[in-house]
């Protein structure tokens, strides 16, 4: 069997690498992917041989919807030929209609209801498989049929953190880690560079490691003012930066959430509505919420925090998922 991974954003590659190595056991696994923030690097990081196919068109909206169709074609091209028998993506707009077009049963999975990318990607999926904390009446809006959608239990961090081996950070660690806001996302309409005065005020008291979306922001918090922190160019594992992190910073996005899920204390910035998902894990008190957050807050937070245990829960549900989706993929849907 001929299973197709379309990884198109950095997070898709820690969510599907364990299934993909599991499933190359027995099938043929095809990667395609394209070149946007640390994707590539960290395929590399993960061991996984992969095609690069198309580009990313910056954040203009008018420049996403010329490159969209572009991309569909560029994919159909390569895979025509591969005799594909199932596919699946996540947040992945171009796989599903990719798929339709070779007449390739798909699963699509997201787990943000404000992306406008969901649109086409529900209409020609087969199957839609959302999170159990995101209400399914908001996928219903963007075009999705009732009948495909399938909740899966818990979050999608779950369905691979359930499998990490997390360390807990010595008491004596002091390293703050930073996500900045995604510049380029369609979705995002909140504030840009808005965490600069914090971090201007807390790389001379802690030691501060800024996780950039991409080489442009990589450029900005290189510049001379932000001397002495760190800006980690190279792609780090999930394991790498969980082991070193006493307190994260995220402006969104799911390495938010997966701080949040294994128990480092975290707190989000960001500035837009939030995701259901992430209304879930304030509610159960994963993780804080703080827009307005400044760098003295940061630091008094950085001394009084403490790592907590992962949340069982959410990793039993994400094993429980994980299996899910396996089967449906090596089932091609049957069922």
């Amino acid at each position: 069997m001929k299973i197709w991974f379309d990884l198109s954003n950095s997070p898709h590659i820690p969510l599907f690498s364990a299934m993909i190595k599991e499933l190359m056991k027995e099938h043929e696994v095809i990667i395609t992917c394209r070149p946007l923030a640390n994707t590539i690097d960290l395929l590399d990081l993960h061991g996984l041989t992969y095609t690069v196919v198309g580009k990313h068109y910056g954040g203009k909206f008018s420049a996403k919807l010329f490159g969209y169709p572009v991309r569909v074609w560029q994919l159909f091209k390569f895979l025509r030929k591969q005799k594909i028998d199932m596919a699946i993506s996540q947040s992945t707009f171009h796989s599903p209609i990719t798929a339709w077009l070779m007449h390739v049963p798909v699963i699509y999975m997201n787990d943000n209801e404000h992306a406008m990318g969901n649109i086409p990607s529900f209409v020609f999926a087969s199957k839609i498989l959302i999170p159990e904390f995101l209400d399914p009446k908001k996928a219903q809006k963007q075009w999705a049929r009732k009948s495909k959608i399938i909740q899966y239990p818990g979050v999608k961090e779950g369905i691979y953190l359930w499998n990490a081996e997390i360390t807990h950070v010595p008491a004596s660690e002091k390293k703050i880690f930073i996500r900045p806001e995604p510049w380029i996302a369609q979705y995002y309409k909140g504030a840009l560079n808005f965490m600069d005065d914090m971090i201007l005020f807390l790389k001379d008291r802690a030691q501060v490691v800024l996780l950039p979306r991409g080489n442009e922001q990589a450029k900005h918090y290189e510049q001379e003012k932000f001397s002495g922190v760190v800006v980690q160019s190279k792609a780090l594992s999930l394991e790498e930066i969980a082991g070193k992190c006493r307190l994260f910073i995220g402006a969104g996005g799911t390495m938010t959430r997966e701080m949040a899920v294994i128990g480092i204390p975290t707190i989000s910035v960001y500035q837009d509505e939030l995701l259901d998902v992430d209304t879930y894990l304030l509610e159960n008190d994963m993780m804080e919420h703080k827009p307005d957050l400044t760098g003295e807050q940061a630091l008094a937070y950085l001394e009084s925090c403490e790592q907590k245990d992962a949340n069982d829960l959410l990793l039993q549900k994400g094993e429980a998922t994980y299996k899910l989706i396996k089967e449906m993929l090596i089932t091609r849907l049957s069922s």
